[in-house]
C-alpha cells in the first residue's frame, strides 16, 4: 500500500488543481487523476460501466495493488503508514493536490463534525479537505446501516425492499463482517461445523444463497489423489422465502439437504473452463467470460445462475491444492455485488479452505488413534469354561482417544483363564505403542503357562528394554474354574474389589509390590478363593482416583458402589456384568475424568465337582483300553451315552499317542459343561501336528480323526510338558 501525506509542505497551490462540481450532500466530488507511471496505487473504483474487466477474470494482468489472490485490495484498506483508511474513489497512493490551507479557492467546501463520510483516524487528516464520497456507493446515514445489520433482519431472514442498500455498503462494515465471519469459521473443528459456520455466516448478511462444493474423495495431507477430480454438493443454504420475483427461479436449496438423495456430483474436465477457474484461484463474477462457461459444468445445465454481478465464483484453495468451490448468488431484485466484495470472497474462502484442510488433517489423526486404540485392546473377550466376562474403556477425553491402559483375558491349559489389566504412564501415542508391547509380551508369557509372578518378573525386564523412563502398573491373575481358587499377582496396580454373592463388597488383600520398570525387584502371588457367583473387578486408577479425591477414597467408593448395586437384584442374584460395569462407571463425576479407564469383571461360575472326571493312567500298553472304559463309566453316569462311541475313538488316539513317547504316568480329565471337554496331558514338549498320512503309513491318522470328529482341538505346552485337549457337543 501507498502511504498518504498529510503534510502541508508538500501542498500545491489552487491553481494547479481542476475544479468539480459541488455534490448536494455537501461534499465535493473530484474526477480522478491518473496515477502517475510506476505509482503502485490500486486501481480506481468507477462506474461498472466505465470499469475494465473485472480484476477477478483469469486474463486479467495482476497489479502491484492485488493481494496474492488477485483481487483488488478495498478502498477502505488502512494505509501502511497513517492507518487511515484510503479515499474510495480515488486512486490510492495520489491523493490529489490539496486546497491551500487558508482555504480559498473555488473549490473550498464547509465540513463539519457531522459529514457523514468523515472517519476517525489514527492520524488526524486535514480538517480543510473534505473526503469525497465513491460514486458507485450510495450515502447511507447510521440508522439505515444499523437497520440493515439488526438482529430483526436477521432472524426474519427478509431481504431489504427493492432500492434500499445492501448491506456492508461502507469499507468498515465490510472489515467487520470479514472479521466476525472468519471467526464463525475458525470456531468449527471438524469438516461439517466449518462448512456450516461458512454458509451461516454469509446468509442473508453477504449473499442470498450459497452452495459449496468439495472434492470427493477430499485429498489429505501430502498425499496426490488419483483419478479424475469430482466435486461433491456438501452443503447449500438460502433465505427461506414464498415466491420468488422475476421470474428468476434459485436452485432449490434446502439448509441441511440429505446427501444422499440431494447430492450432486461434478467432474471436473482436465482444460475445461471450470477447471481453469479453479486453477486461477481467485474469485470471478458470473459474468466473466471464464465463469460463464465454468458455471453450467459446475451446476449443471438445467439450473441458471442471477445475471450481471449478482453471483460470485470463488475457488476453495487448501495449503497445498484446490479442494471445492463456493457459489455466492444474490437474487435480481437486490443490489449487485460490487468490486470490493471479491476480497470478501477471497476472505471467506481462504479460511474456509484452510479450515476443511485442517479438519481433515484431524479427521485422519481421529481414525487413526482409534484404529490403533482398537487394535491394542481386544476385540472380543473368550467365552472360557467357568467364567463370564464384561469390560469397558473410556479416554481421558475426546481429544486424547489413545491412552496406556489395556485388558486382557486369556485362555490358559486347564480351563483356566488370566486375567490381566495395566496401565502405562501417559495417555498418548507412545504410551499406547508401550501398551501394545507389554499386551503382547503378556499373551505370549501367558501361553508358557507361567505362574503370575514369573510373568510380571519378565514384563519388567521387558519394559527396562524398552526404555529407562518406561514405567507401568499391572495386576495378573489366573482363576480355576474347577478349584475354584485364584492366584494373583500384582505390580504397583490398585487392588481388585470381589463382590460376594450375598452382596458383600471386599478389597483383595494382595502385595501392592513395585512399578513394571522398575527393575530389580520380586514379586510375589497369593492364592485365594474364588466362590462361585463371585464378580472380580479388575480396573485401572482413572476409575478412583482423580484430582477431586485420593485413590483410597475411589476404592472405598467403589466398594460402596458395588454393595448398593448389588443389593438391587437380592442375595441369591448376583446383578448382570453389564449393568455392573455401567453402573460402576456412573460413579465418575464431571471432574474426575483425568485419566484412561480400563475396566474388567470377571463373573465366577466355577465347575462343580460332579462334572469333573480326573484319573491318572501308567504309561503301558493297557492304558489305552483303560482310558476307554473310564470314560465310558463317566458318559453314562452324565446321561451322554450318544457320545460314547466318539468319545472312545478320540480318547485311544490321543492316549496312544500320548504313552507312545512318555515315561511318567498320563493324566486323563473330562469336563462337562456346555460342551464335553477331554483333556490328555504329559511330559513331553513337543506338541504334535497335524499333517497327512500316506497310503503305506501305519500311523498318523489319530489326529486327522481328531480334527474332523471334534467340534474344536488343541495343544498347549505348559512348563512341565503339554495338554492336548478336544471338545464335543452334545444335547
Amino acid at each position: 500500500m501507498t502511504e498518504h501525506p498529510t503534510s502541508h509542505e508538500r501542498r500545491q497551490p489552487s491553481a494547479a488543481r481542476p475544479t468539480a462540481p459541488a455534490d448536494p450532500r455537501g461534499a465535493l466530488l473530484r474526477t480522478p487523476e491518473p496515477p502517475a507511471q510506476g505509482s503502485t496505487g490500486l486501481p480506481s473504483q468507477g462506474r461498472p460501466a466505465e470499469a475494465p474487466a473485472p480484476p477477478g477474470t483469469p486474463d486479467a494482468p495482476a497489479s502491484e495493488g492485488q493481494d496474492p489472490t488477485g483481487s483488488p485490495t478495498p478502498s477502505g484498506a488502512l494505509t501502511a503508514a497513517t492507518g487511515t483508511p484510503a479515499a474510495s474513489g480515488s486512486p490510492a497512493g495520489s491523493q490529489g493536490p490539496p486546497a491551500p490551507s487558508g482555504g480559498h479557492g473555488p473549490t473550498d467546501a464547509p465540513t463539519g463534525a457531522g459529514s457523514e463520510h468523515s472517519q476517525p483516524s489514527v492520524t488526524e487528516p486535514d480538517p480543510h479537505r473534505p473526503r469525497p464520497a465513491p460514486e458507485t456507493i450510495p450515502a447511507q446515514s447510521g440508522a439505515e446501516a444499523a437497520a440493515v445489520l439488526s438482529g430483526k433482519e436477521r432472524r426474519t431472514g427478509q431481504g431489504p425492499a427493492p432500492g434500499t442498500p445492501m448491506p456492508m455498503r461502507r469499507d468498515g462494515d465490510r472489515l467487520r463482517f470479514v472479521g466476525a465471519a472468519t471467526r464463525r469459521i475458525a470456531r468449527g473443528i471438524d469438516l461439517d461445523e466449518i462448512v456450516m459456520g461458512l454458509c451461516r455466516a454469509t446468509v442473508p448478511t453477504f449473499s442470498d444463497a450459497i452452495l459449496v462444493y468439495l472434492r470427493d474423495p477430499l485429498p489429505v495431507g501430502d498425499e496426490r489423489p488419483t483419478g479424475p477430480v469430482v466435486l461433491r454438493l456438501r452443503r447449500t443454504d438460502r433465505i427461506p422465502e414464498d415466491r420468488d420475483t422475476e421470474g428468476f427461479l434459485l436452485p432449490a436449496l434446502q439448509p441441511e439437504p440429505d446427501l444422499g438423495i440431494t447430492a450432486e456430483l461434478c467432474t471436473v474436465r482436465p482444460g475445461g473452463a471450470l477447471n481453469e477457474v479453479l486453477r486461477g484461484v481467485r474469485p470471478v463474477f458470473a459474468d466473466a467470460p471464464a465463469a460463464r462457461a465454468a458455471l453450467p459444468e459446475l451446476i449443471g445445465e438445467d439450473l441458471t445462475v442471477p445475471g450481471g454481478q449478482r453471483a460470485i465464483l470463488a475457488p476453495l484453495r487448501g495449503r497445498r491444492r484446490v479442494i471445492g468451490a463456493a457459489l455466492f448468488l444474490r437474487r435480481p431484485d437486490r443490489p449487485a455485488f460490487e468490486t470490493d466484495d471479491l476480497l470478501v470472497a477471497a476472505q471467506l474462502a481462504t479460511h474456509s479452505a484452510l479450515g476443511i484442510d485442517k479438519a481433515v488433517l484431524y479427521g485422519r489423526e481421529a481414525y487413526i488413534a482409534d484404529e490403533l486404540q482398537r487394535t491394542m485392546l481386544p476385540e472380543t473377550l473368550p467365552r472360557p469354561t467357568g467364567v463370564r466376562l464384561a469390560s469397558r474403556y473410556l479416554p481421558a477425553a475426546e481429544t486424547a482417544r489413545v491412552g496406556g491402559d489395556w485388558y486382557d483375558a486369556i485362555p490358559l491349559p486347564g480351563s483356566r483363564v488370566a486375567l490381566v489389566v495395566g496401565d502405562v504412564m501417559g495417555h498418548s501415542m507412545t504410551s499406547a505403542a508401550i501398551m501394545g508391547q507389554l499386551r503382547t509380551t503378556a499373551q505370549t508369557l501367558a501361553g508358557l503357562d507361567l505362574p503370575p509372578q514369573e510373568v510380571l518378573h519378565h514384563l519388567d525386564e521387558q519394559a527396562q528394554r524398552l526404555g529407562t523412563d518406561r514405567m507401568a502398573t499391572c495386576l495378573y491373575a489366573v482363576y480355576d474354574p474347577v478349584a475354584h481358587r485364584i492366584t494373583i499377582a500384582n505390580a504397583g496396580h490398585p487392588p481388585p474389589v470381589l463382590l460376594h454373592l450375598g452382596g458383600r463388597a471386599e478389597v483383595l488383600r494382595v502385595p501392592p509390590g513395585a512399578p513394571i520398570g522398575v527393575g530389580g525387584v520380586d514379586f510375589e502371588a497369593v492364592e485365594l478363593d474364588a466362590p462361585a457367583g463371585a464378580t472380580l473387578l479388575l480396573y485401572t486408577d482413572g476409575l478412583v482416583e482423580s484430582r477431586l479425591r485420593d485413590v483410597w477414597t475411589g476404592i472405598e467408593q467403589l466398594r460402596e458402589k458395588l454393595a448398593a448395586t448389588a443389593q438391587l437384584t437380592g442375595a441369591d442374584h448376583p446383578p448382570p456384568l453389564e449393568a455392573l460395569c455401567d453402573e460402576v462407571l456412573d460413579m465418575l463425576g464431571p471432574g474426575d475424568r483425568d485419566d484412561d479407564i480400563a475396566l474388567l469383571a470377571a463373573r465366577f461360575d466355577g465347575i462343580a465337582p460332579s462334572d469333573v472326571a480326573f484319573w491318572h493312567l501308567d504309561p503301558e500298553d493297557a492304558a489305552p483300553g483303560r482310558a476307554r472304559r473310564l470314560a465310558r463309566k463317566a458318559l453314562s453316569r452324565w446321561g451322554l451315552e450318544e457320545l460314547t462311541d466318539s468319545l472312545e475313538l478320540l480318547v485311544s488316539e490321543v492316549v496312544t499317542n500320548a504313552v507312545r513317547y512318555t515315561s511318567r504316568p498320563v493324566t486323563l480329565r473330562l469336563l462337562r459343561t456346555d460342551v464335553l471337554r477331554c483333556e490328555v496331558g504329559d511330559d513331553v514338549p513337543q506338541l504334535p501336528r497335524l499333517r497327512q498320512a500316506r497310503a503305506t503309513d501305519e500311523g498318523g491318522r489319530g489326529l486327522y480323526l481328531v480334527n474332523k470328529l471334534a467340534r474344536r482341538w488343541g495343544a498347549t505346552r505348559l512348563s512341565t510338558g503339554k495338554v492336548v485337549w478336544f471338545e464335543l457337543n452334545h444335547g
